[in-house]
């Protein structure tokens, strides 16, 4: 079971921001969700008259500092962003020779988007076209524009299209691979695009390695085990190349008897979670019931887990304690791609061992403790974290790991002093390096790569084109990037496919010895543990992954191209015909997901009137479980509440401050404290994401083992939100749901 919430890495970085002229924030709330982020954006404002606007359905404290605001019906991002594209091509703002040279495809979106007039994009998305125009004209007109999103884009059933058309508009605008533009993810906390590096996905390996038998067994290399062995941990040879299940489904696969086939007939017996709040998918009230059914549950966390609290099973449940961060040691790695040091400032207290202890004891009981440590090729003499961190940069070679070693990473996080927050440059020991090594760090003496895709910087001081990963054409037409369009002192001016021992000595003007051809014969750059092919092709100011066009026909996808998609759970039913959710989706991450039958269920607006906009809040951070045991936090936000506009609340008989029931369409149904607010729309109802603590009206806070009890606590808005996930990835459709609001 893995987490595949998290779309890409950012192309940028938070510090690049401030080079900004213009910054569009759609399906984000930086100004709650990531204060450091927004300190970025509003030094644009303020330094470089970058105006920011905010395409949110709900009038954040991010709206607040907006130039320009864009209120948008939940789950129209899609119609929004074509009704931009479709502007700036006939206002003739797209970067023609951008397109013409690095990008394949275009030409279907420019007539994809040929509907969505103004006019068109008011009547789906509620957002004046005048408005549209506004920010289109504002944002298409910059130069740079940066893009900046979060889970309000993912969390939807077409998120994985949001987030596409997303990086097609900044392809469109020539935005990206440049400093101050670019697509930039907001992560959830400080170490989400480390662990996604790492392999806590369901559909991959460590460093985005797919789940194909060559992958295997690069990585059984890599880990010092035999590749034999390897297999054998699996049921049948072809789960092991199977997608596993993903932190949103993983409930079906114990709920669900019809899904057992597409798990090997195996059904789910036990759970151990690690440091992940496994409330915060949707309709939480069936999370509750495969924890009750499970045999054994544990639970590693440095606090009770909210799920633990939920579940009523009366045995085989386990709370084990985790030492905090501050009780460790290792590596970080922001959203900017940027990895930090974290030292250890106090031993473990109490009973709590660190995360890796606890890892370790499991594999020693289970019968696998050498195999475990081997990768890092010291038996038991190894150090930790160092070793495991030099595992890593050894072995993650398709992101570009390798410069990334322990020592490296340590010197930058000791002299962070010395590095420019704008640029991430470093001065004295650390000159002509980026803070944290932004991936791809190719060598031990690559400096990073802070802006990705960016031709105007030699590979060796962080360029690159696009990745080469898709063949070299696509029906007759080439999707190698265009002559001249190359990083600068590149030994081939155009484009060029991914370096392998065949075309190492054609692409570089290199000539390798016998030996060299020995070593690196049938290798290619991710595979290449001798690291000549990347030492050759930097040498020739050559990308080890190729240079590329951009393509923005993704062919393997439901939708090839983005398409705007009704929710499943629509607040205008009439466009259901016109605008259908795809398919069902069979054996979906193991899982049979419910698509077209869902949505034509019922009609679904009929029963539950009102839509959830739903986010976090600042005082709190994801499930709130950290922060809400936080008296100071709570004292701030102790309470679970929803904001209504005072006309729907009017409507519904409720008065501020009083209690009101909400039905979710999926049987579950929460208690909670109204609130008045005109920050939202007449149709909707804002709920924070960050509590816990009560189940339908009841408190569960005897539950708590002694003392552990959180000050802050309130029903999770999760039982109320609707079934609905990703088309590709599976992420949780919590951005669009309808709930029936009722007096208490």
């Amino acid at each position: 079971m893995a987490n595949t919430w998290g779309y890409g890495a950012m192309t940028n970085h938070l510090g690049d921001m401030q080079n900004s002229k213009a910054i569009i924030i759609m399906g984000a709330n930086p100004a709650s969700n990531h204060p450091i982020a927004m300190q970025h954006i509003l030094k644009a404002k303020e330094q470089n008259g970058a105006k920011i606007i905010v395409v949110d359905p709900r009038y954040t404290k991010t709206a607040a500092k907006s130039d320009i605001y864009c209120r948008i019906r939940t789950g129209t991002d899609i119609a929004f962003l074509y009704g931009i594209i479709r502007l700036a091509r006939e206002n003739g703002w797209y970067d023609k020779s951008f397109i013409e040279d690095r990008v394949y495809g275009m030409e279907d979106i420019f007539k994809e988007c040929e509907e969505f007039t103004p006019e068109h994009v008011e009547d789906v998305t509620g957002c004046p076209k005048e408005v549209l125009i506004q920010a289109a004209t504002v944002f298409a007109t910059a130069e740079p524009g940066c893009l900046i999103w979060n889970q309000g884009w993912t969390q939807h059933s077409v998120g994985s299209s949001n987030t596409r058309l997303g990086s097609i508009m900044q392809l469109a605008l020539g935005n990206l691979g440049k400093p101050g533009g670019g697509c930039n993810i907001l992560r959830g906390h400080d170490n989400v695009q480390g662990s996604t590096d790492l392999g806590c996905l369901s559909d991959t390996l460590p460093g985005y390695y797919g789940l194909a038998e060559g992958s295997w067994k690069y990585f059984a290399k890599q880990w010092n085990v035999d590749y034999e062995w390897l297999k054998g941990r699996f049921k049948t040879p072809e789960m092991m190349q199977a997608k596993g299940f993903s932190l949103s489904l993983w409930i079906h696969g114990v709920l669900d008897k019809e899904n057992e086939k597409n798990n090997a007939d195996t059904p789910l017996k036990a759970l151990v979670c690690i440091g992940n709040g496994i409330s915060t998918i949707t309709q939480t009230h069936k999370v509750k019931e495969a924890l009750d059914k499970l045999e054994m549950v544990v639970f590693i966390d440095p606090y009770v887990n909210d799920a633990a609290v939920i579940t009523t099973r009366e045995d085989n449940l386990f709370l084990l304690p985790a030492a905090s961060q501050v009780e460790t040691s290792g590596t970080v790695v922001n959203t900017s791609r940027t990895a930090q040091w974290r030292s250890k400032v106090v031993e473990p207290l109490y009973e709590a061992r660190p995360d890796h202890e606890i890892l370790f004891d499991f594999a020693k009981r289970l019968g696998f403790y050498e195999q475990y440590i081997a990768g890092m090729g010291k038996g038991d003499k190894f150090v930790w974290p160092e070793d495991a961190t030099n595992e890593i940069a050894r072995s993650l070679k398709t992101i570009g790991m390798q410069g990334r070693t322990a020592e490296r990473i340590k010197r930058h996080t000791e002299n962070w002093h010395l590095f420019n927050s704008t640029s991430l440059k470093g001065r004295g020991i650390v000159e002509k390096e980026y803070y944290g090594l932004p991936w791809p760090c190719w060598t031990e003496s690559h400096p990073g790569s802070p802006v990705l895709y960016n031709i105007n910087l030699p590979v060796s001081q962080g360029g690159m084109g696009f990745r080469n990963r898709f063949g070299l054409e696509r029906e007759g037409v080439s999707l190698l990037a265009a002559e001249g369009s190359a990083p600068v002192g590149s030994r081939i001016k155009g484009g060029y496919a991914e370096i392998t021992s065949k075309n190492i000595e054609e692409l570089s003007g290199i000539t390798l010895t016998e030996e060299e051809k020995k070593t690196v014969e049938g290798k290619n750059w991710k595979t290449d543990d001798s690291g000549l092919l990347v030492k050759y092709a930097l040498q020739a100011g050559l990308a080890p992954y190729g240079n590329a066009r951009a393509r923005t026909i993704v062919w393997e996808f439901v939708d090839p191209m983005p398409k705007h998609r009704e929710p499943l759970h629509s607040f205008r039913p009439d466009l259901i015909a016109k605008y259908p959710a795809i398919k069902d989706k069979p054996n979906h991450f193991r899982t049979n997901v419910r698509y077209e039958s869902e949505q034509n269920a019922q009609v679904w607006v009929k029963d539950y009137p009102i839509n959830i906009v739903s986010g976090r809040i600042v005082e709190h951070m994801g499930t709130g479980t950290e922060t809400r045991a936080s008296k100071y936090l709570s004292e701030l936000s102790g309470e679970m509440y929803g904001e209504l506009h005072p006309n729907l609340a009017g409507k519904l008989g409720i008065n501020d401050g009083e209690m009101m029931w909400v039905y979710g369409t999926g049987e579950g149904k929460i208690k909670i404290k109204c609130k008045f607010s005109y920050r939202v729309d007449e149709n909707s109802v804002f709920l924070p994401q960050n509590f816990s603590g009560v189940w339908q009206g009841e408190s569960l806070l005897d539950r708590y083992p002694k003392g552990t009890a959180p000050y802050g606590h309130g029903e999770s808005s999760n039982q109320v939100t609707s079934y609905g996930f990703d088309q590709q990835t599976s992420c949780p459709e919590t951005k669009c749901s309808l709930v029936r609001i009722e007096r208490a």
